[in-house]
């Protein structure tokens, strides 16, 4: 008797004990006294194994660091990868496998808008916050979720400010447009369309491509026609290089411009010279081993030594969103859950960094960091930048 009434008090003072922690089992998931388990998926087979590759790397760079110098209040992180080789449906398992199975804390830099869309479902349900996702699309922070939290500027606002920029600097009087027939095509001209009411202008001319085109001489045909100035691309790899060529083969030069989906030093390594002059909307610095910033050079180089291949703009996105997860874990201090972390965001500010991220601030209402972007350009094989962050 005197056991079972000891036992039942000690159920009640751990109890007691979690409850003025504010920490629940349920929200605990993934923390232990000395490990903290992250889950992230990425395309290491598909169409994007590129960027899934630099993400997981620039992620397990900052693992690393921050586990060999003891982790987060005592607490290592484990970070588990699974691919989804960029099908939605993949996704789904990758996160059930995470979520489930492996009773992941939280997901961090998952890449891919419909991949996203996917997967949040099955961490929802769990209460398992999907945190920096590597996409620019407004779901990642719209509408309104308390496990949402995002930091990259969207396609929708970056041509919103970049396209009016552009027009009013090169006096630009025809503005054109091809995109991807599907919602990120349709984000970047509706952004650019939002920008040209700005400055009281309307596309002269739009046409579109399905996604996995390879042909688009039709495309630049009929914007050639058009007499168009300037073209505004819904584009990312393959399509920006293969749109871009074909323009210069007909003799049709407009000034182009792509949004961060087109930052990549895949254009340039791919596409050749004729690439020189594309602009691109972005937020951080395309890492080169031989950057100005010696920080950044400091970076590159240990980024080099660890996986044997120069870095990029996706191992800097894997990279900040470790970077940023650290800061608001060890803001939340010793009693890690959900319901910690997420007090710990609502007075967050991750300041600028050595990439030239802008300041991000979050809120009890406020998911999206920031929402600011850049400009940069291709110059003899090289992103340049050439603004600061355009604000209205």
């Amino acid at each position: 008797m005197r056991k079972t009434s000891t036992a039942a008090l000690a159920t009640l003072a751990c109890a007691a004990a979690l409850s003025a922690s504010g920490v629940h089992a349920e929200e605990s998931q993934g923390v232990t006294k000395t490990e903290i388990t992250l889950g992230s998926i990425q395309d290491l087979s598909g169409p994007l194994a590129g960027f899934g590759k630099q993400l997981r790397n620039g992620m397990m760079l900052r693992v690393n660091e921050v586990n060999e110098q003891g982790g987060i209040n005592g607490r290592k992180i484990n970070l588990l990868v699974e691919d989804s080789g960029y099908d939605p449906k993949k996704a789904v398992l990758a996160a059930q496998k995470l979520v489930n199975q492996n009773k992941i804390f939280m997901m961090v830099g998952h890449l891919g808008t419909a991949q996203n869309l996917a997967a949040m479902p099955v961490q929802f349900e769990k209460n398992v916050i999907n945190f920096f996702p590597v996409t620019a699309a407004r779901e990642m922070y719209e509408p309104f979720h308390k496990l949402k939290y995002a930091f990259a500027a969207t396609y929708f606002d970056q041509m919103k400010a970049a396209v009016p920029k552009l027009v009013k600097e090169k006096k630009a009087q025809k503005i054109c447009s091809m995109y991807q027939d599907d919602e990120f095509g349709l984000e970047v001209q509706r952004g650019a369309e939002e920008g040209l009411k700005a400055v009281g202008m309307t596309m002269v001319e739009t046409t579109t491509f399905k996604r996995g085109a390879t042909d688009f001489s039709s495309q630049m045909s009929k914007l050639k026609a058009a007499n168009c100035d300037m073209v505004v691309l819904g584009t990312i790899i393959r399509e920006t290089i293969g749109g871009i060529g074909t323009a210069r083969k007909l003799g049709f030069n407009p000034i182009f411009l792509g949004s961060s989906a087109a930052y990549t030093d895949l254009i340039h390594k791919l596409g050749g010279k004729a690439m020189d002059g594309l602009y691109a909307t972005m937020t951080v610095q395309n890492p080169y081993l031989d950057d100005a910033s010696q920080p950044i050079r400091f970076w590159a180089t240990k980024y080099k030594t660890a996986f044997n291949e120069d870095p990029a703009v996706f191992s800097v996105y894997g990279y900040l969103a470790i970077d940023s997860f650290i800061r608001a874990a060890q803001k939340a201090g010793p009693n890690l859950s959900t319901d910690s972390f997420i007090k710990a965001m609502d007075t967050m500010e991750i300041p600028r960094d050595i990439f030239g991220s802008a300041v991000q601030k979050f809120g009890p209402q406020k998911r999206l960091g920031s929402n600011l972007s850049r400009l940069t350009q291709l110059h003899d094989g090289r992103w340049t930048i050439v603004s600061n962050y355009i604000t209205e």
